[in-house]
């Protein structure tokens, strides 16, 4: 396996990531070819793009552990067919990774200075499918409906309130304290959640 402090570009870090058993989808493999973290990242850190744990953007946030990423991104099986909405779009780079595969990207942020650090990120790649705004006072978009929802920061408890903005048939992956919950929504309404253990977020701000 490559160590992080060899990793000097994104196919390497991208071989990483095949090599630790969490990238496997094509689609996926696909947009970390083609998105370079570096381009995300605090000009103090760019020195440190590939390394395989998470950096700081300031104001408290940080770009998360590419491992973490690509984990909650696989399990959130984004498809060219889906809208989805990017919660707590920190610096741009989730909102970019999945604005290669699907058909619209809507990323929010709550802090001022991360929405322009994020916009000005994502628009070194032209994205026509991908925005990126200040999040209002409600957590999402609330009376709008995404096909797939992806938070980056830890909330206390899962927020009930991103079930009415999720089609049916969709899925949530959110951050919950340190451990990822997948959320399904049924076609028939029905909801189930799998829980994943042993991760590090920085909190949700609300």
């Amino acid at each position: 396996m490559l160590q992080f402090d060899m990793m000097t570009n994104q196919d390497e870090l991208t071989k990483h990531l095949q090599e630790s058993a969490v990238l496997h989808s094509k689609a996926l493999t696909k947009a970390f070819l083609s998105i370079d973290r570096k381009d995300f990242v605090r000009p103090e850190y760019i020195s440190e793009a590939y390394g395989d744990y998470p950096l700081p953007i300031g104001y408290g946030q940080t770009i998360s552990q590419p491992y973490t990423v690509v984990f909650m991104l696989e399990a959130l099986q984004i498809s060219p067919e889906d809208s989805v909405l990017d919660i707590g779009a920190g610096s741009g780079w989730t909102t970019a990774l999945m604005a290669t595969i699907a058909r619209q990207v809507v990323g929010v942020e709550r802090i001022p200075e991360l929405v322009a650090f994020a916009k000005e990120n994502l628009a070194k790649y032209h994205f026509t499918n991908a925005t990126i705004f200040k999040a209002g006072s409600e957590l999402g978009i609330p009376n709008a409906t995404f096909d797939k929802i992806l938070v980056s920061a830890a909330a206390l408890s899962f927020p009930d309130a991103l079930l009415s903005q999720l089609n049916p048939g969709g899925k949530i992956v959110i951050p919950v304290q340190n451990s990822i919950l997948l959320i399904d929504k049924e076609n028939e309404g029905n909801i189930s959640r799998h829980t994943f253990d042993g991760f590090v977020f920085v909190p949700l701000v609300v």
